[in-house]
């Protein structure tokens, strides 16, 4: 990838950052965990940019949260956020957003891979969320899949992949456009 190419892919990796940080201001919150858009975010980075560029993507926007900036959830910010209740599913975003962008690198772009793909990374959110609350709260792995993974999270999930699907299908036409065929 030229010089171009990689200032382009940097610029939509910033963006990207910058709508998952904006996601996270969009919470109904619901326990210790609440329902964020973040989450779609994370998975469309994952599709749009790809592994290598959406793994930078998300890593710059949880290094921002940790060094204190207002990005996680109600608009809080700070390593203590890693080490809450919701510090296993941002850390879940880093393997996720990989294995979203691995699946999307390796199959063509159309939108049951997409969903796919996606519905990959809220497995690996999930394994992630769910484990660190089983450790943290003291749980069971019945009670911490119940605080974890209750129905509207799944549900809200399952509507955030296919929010992110039609809006990959409609993005990713006009990132090739202008030059960035290679992604990874």
């Amino acid at each position: 990838m030229d010089k171009s190419g990689q200032l382009r892919m940097t610029v939509y990796s910033s963006l990207m950052a910058a709508l998952t940080a904006a996601g996270a201001y969009i919470a109904i919150p619901i326990g210790p965990v609440p329902v964020v858009l973040q989450n779609m975010f994370v998975l469309l980075t994952g599709i749009l940019l790809g592994r290598r560029w959406g793994l930078a993507s998300i890593a710059v926007y949880l290094l921002a949260g940790a060094c204190g900036l207002p990005v996680f959830a109600g608009g809080l910010g700070g390593i203590g956020r890693f080490v809450g209740p919701t510090g296993g599913y941002l850390i879940g975003y880093l393997p996720a957003v990989f294995v979203v962008g691995l699946i999307s690198d390796h199959t063509r772009a159309n939108v049951v891979w997409d969903i796919a793909a996606m519905a990959c990374g809220v497995v690996v959110i999930y394994a992630f969320g769910v484990s660190w609350l089983k450790v943290l709260m003291d749980l069971t792995w019945f009670n911490a899949v119940v605080v974890g993974m209750n129905p509207v999270f799944l549900i809200a999930d399952a509507l955030k992949v296919i929010g992110a699907a039609a809006i990959a299908g409609a993005i990713r036409p006009v990132i090739h456009r202008y030059g960035v065929v290679e992604i990874s």
